[in-house]
């Protein structure tokens, strides 16, 4: 039996905190709880655990252009260079086929310096050619990992693309990403202009990894050989939540919020009485999870405490056997019998909903920015960097900006000259939570921002120094007053409190 805490074998010592709304109102259908996991360094760690990589390069035609290709080897041959000796290595050359180039025995190999050598040089003989097809790519990878002599090994795949996946159906990408899902991790880079963002978030949304943008595809280098590096730190690589739900309730979705955010609803798995959703591979750091349950209101009995759901994490040992690591939360909930009776959600889940408001806005301008429709992006660049300003979100803050101006009317407007790929960047930065300058686990400090009301329509804004009511386009004063605070004794509708969800 494997125990919790430092005395744990795995290398790591697991712990959940647990935020929820434990009453609930007479008439709610469901209950939420923000599950924030850490993992610290086990007192008595194990050796070092083993690390396959597979580095997937994307050689169509269209990396003939602009040095793409040439950097992008340099990349690889950088990546290669800080593999740890022993590491497990297979290379896949991308185009409309998946073509293994290292090692030429099948399979993967370790590396050494000799081996590092050879994989160096059949990098640098790849030549453009052909068209892009990810869905291939990924099962092909796949099938290397399971060639692998343990389970109990590091399993992540690292790809760069600057194409959209035009040589498959959408379809057989999805086929692809659900015999991936739970298989290894998998992050990935859209290069230059072309690709699509939402092809890159389905692609780390399914194997638990992170997308982000090369505009500047000489930033590749030193963005490859930081992955790699951050692989050496993992110590677990197959970790899940597990759900063990009370016969009153179901499951609504299970979000990953923190450090981004994916929906992991459709990853879950039967597993014995219990509900499995695979959480990726770990090392010692802290994720953020919301989990949302259903249930039908008249068959929960009133004012009794009742168990929604034990929650535990689990780790997959080398036998396969998935065994807690943690110690388990009960997530009790008590029906009020009282109508009407006002329940607030905790600040945390505002938080998160709050956040994921902000990435859905950034989206939202990306799509509308790249279809044409600048005004529906003028106003989802407004909302955004309203939202992000108040977050406290500095980073997202920054790229906002990155991409505004002042349009003729004085307001806020994206840049029309903005790059395809600073846009892109837009909508894979919506999903990043883990920024500089907000800590997600805390709620806005002092009460929330500042809000000014508009004199003429009365709307308001958090806008630490708004110059015109978005809403309707009136100018503020100088210095725009305060909105007045909300009358406690208000029961107008808009005042009611909503659980979050």
């Amino acid at each position: 039996m494997v125990l919790v805490g430092d005395m744990t074998p795995l290398g790591l010592s697991f712990d959940i905190e647990m935020d929820a709304t434990w009453d609930l109102a007479f008439d709610d259908e469901q209950v939420d709880a923000l599950l924030t996991i850490r993992a610290s360094p086990a007192a008595d760690a194990p050796s070092p655990t083993p690390i396959a990589e597979i580095l997937i390069m994307d050689r169509s035609l269209s990396m003939a252009g602009l040095g793409k290709l040439s950097e992008a080897k340099r990349a690889m041959c950088a990546a290669i260079d800080t593999l740890q000796d022993g590491t497990y290595l297979g290379i896949i050359a991308g185009h409309h086929e998946a073509e293994v180039i290292y090692p030429d025995t099948g399979g993967l190999a370790r590396v050494d310096a000799a081996a590092k050598a050879a994989a160096k040089r059949r990098v640098m003989g790849q030549l453009p050619g052909g068209g892009t097809a990810i869905g291939t790519w990924l099962t092909r990878a796949k099938e290397l990992f399971d060639a692998l002599p343990a389970r109990d090994t590091v399993r992540h795949a690292l790809l760069y693309t600057d194409g959209k996946d035009e040589y498959e159906s959408a379809e057989k990408l999805d086929s692809a990403l659900a015999e991936c899902t739970d298989q290894f991790v998998c992050d990935a880079r859209g290069l230059g202009n072309d690709w699509n963002y939402t092809e890159l978030l389905r692609i780390t949304q399914a194997l638990h990894g992170k997308a982000e943008a090369v505009v500047t595809i000489s930033d590749l280098t030193r963005d490859f050989t930081h992955l790699i590096e951050e692989d050496h730190s993992i110590v677990v690589p197959r970790v899940y939540l597990g759900l063990l739900l009370g016969e009153r309730f179901r499951l609504g979705f299970v979000r990953q919020t923190v450090p981004v955010e994916a929906d992991l609803t459709t990853q879950q798995q039967p597993h014995d009485d219990e509900i499995h959703i695979p959480l990726g591979a770990w090392a010692a750091e802290k994720r953020q999870y919301h989990l949302s349950l259903r249930f039908d209101p008249d068959k929960l009995p009133l004012d009794e405490q009742l168990s929604a759901a034990r929650i535990t994490v689990r780790a997959e040992c080398p036998d396969a056997t998935r065994t807690p690591c943690a110690a388990p939360k009960d997530l009790r909930v008590r029906r009020l019998a009282t109508r009407d009776f006002p329940v607030r959600p905790p600040e945390s889940l505002t938080q998160v909903e709050n956040l994921r408001e902000l990435g859905m806005a950034m989206r939202a301008c990306a799509d509308a920015q790249q279809s044409g429709r600048y005004e529906e992006a003028d106003r989802e660049l407004r909302l955004a960097l309203e939202l992000s300003q108040a977050l406290g979100d500095t980073e997202r803050l920054e790229l906002l900006r990155a991409v505004s101006t002042t349009g003729p009317d004085g307001r806020t407007q994206v840049r029309r000259d903005a790059s395809r790929g600073h846009i892109q960047q837009l909508g894979l930065r919506s999903t990043r939570t883990a920024a500089r300058g907000i800590d997600p686990f805390s709620p806005v400090p002092n009460g929330g921002p500042v809000q000014h009301r508009c004199p003429r329509c009365k709307a308001t804004t958090t806008a630490r120094e708004p110059q015109y009511c978005e809403e309707c386009g009136h100018a503020f004063d100088s210095v725009a007053a305060p909105a007045a605070p909300d009358d406690p004794h208000d029961e107008s509708p808009g005042d009611t409190p909503v659980n979050a969800s």
